[in-house]
């Protein structure tokens, strides 16, 4: 009799268990799914912006929706897309003098810098950035400001992508065109016509170091009213440009696309 009763009893919370786990393989099921379709969406997304010019970026759309929160209506974006033959080739220089000096080498990530910030911080110094130019593209036009893993991991994914879906000159113009250079200035034609009321084509190398210089922070550093920092950080990013060889650097790039033409 008493066996009895505790098979009744051990029933319903055997049912109770049966459902829980049905319902982690359902929820299993719907989170596979959801990532399926993501991974195929940024896949073709990405793949598709290796020949169309993106409209805007996920940090133009960011910063206009916060200066519309601040009610700030002076405010608006300015953001000129041309194309890399259109840009002074010491642009290109300078920016990866500046930000990514292995660019035309890695796949992506720059490893070295990685581990050389990791033990910088280890041993209580400031943690300088790591990013190649390849993640700063893929941080700026599809993701937001901080510094969360969730985010760290979709800008490792979207970097993945755009390495093995671009060649390294459209990375390297995507990037040109949708840095920020200033408050509400994006891309390097917007900001040599808001500066120096001039093309990109026709940049100097001073002009285009100093461009460089302000990136780690444009909001706070100027391009057009340097201070004593930028023209010293300017005069470094000039110095490692003729340490590179100037624009006769960039001809990675060009065989790299030659020989993807082939």
């Amino acid at each position: 009799m008493r066996r009895g009763r505790r098979a009744r009893d051990d029933q319903p919370a055997a049912r109770s268990v049966q459902r829980r786990r049905g319902f982690t393989r359902r929820l299993l099921r719907w989170c596979a799914a959801v990532l399926a379709v993501a991974g195929v969406l940024s896949f073709v997304c990405v793949g598709l912006l290796r020949w169309l010019h993106p409209l805007t970026s996920a940090f133009m759309v960011e910063a206009a929706v916060q200066a519309w929160m601040r009610q700030d209506h002076a405010y608006y974006t300015d953001y000129r897309w041309v194309s890399l033959e259109q840009i002074s080739p010491h642009a290109a220089i300078a920016v990866i003098a500046s930000e990514d000096q292995q660019f035309p080498f890695h796949a992506g990530f720059d490893f070295d810098s990685i581990r050389a910030a990791v033990r910088a911080s280890e041993r209580g110094r400031h943690l300088r950035g790591a990013s190649t130019i390849s993640q700063q593209v893929a941080k700026n036009l599809f993701l937001w400001n901080g510094h969360s893993f969730v985010r760290k991991g979709l800008e490792a994914w979207f970097t993945v992508l755009i390495e093995a879906l671009w060649p390294k000159e459209r990375i390297l113009e995507m990037y040109l065109n949708i840095a920020q250079f200033g408050d509400g200035t994006y891309g390097v034609q917007a900001a040599a016509q808001r500066f120096w009321h001039r093309n990109a084509r026709s940049l100097s190398s001073s002009q285009s170091a100093l461009l460089a210089a302000v990136l780690p922070n444009p909001l706070r550093m100027r391009a057009d009213r340097p201070s004593h920092y930028v023209l010293a950080r300017r005069d470094w990013i000039l110095s490692q440009m003729r340490s590179l060889g100037g624009s006769a650097y960039l001809s990675t790039l060009e065989k790299e696309r030659r020989g993807e033409q082939r």
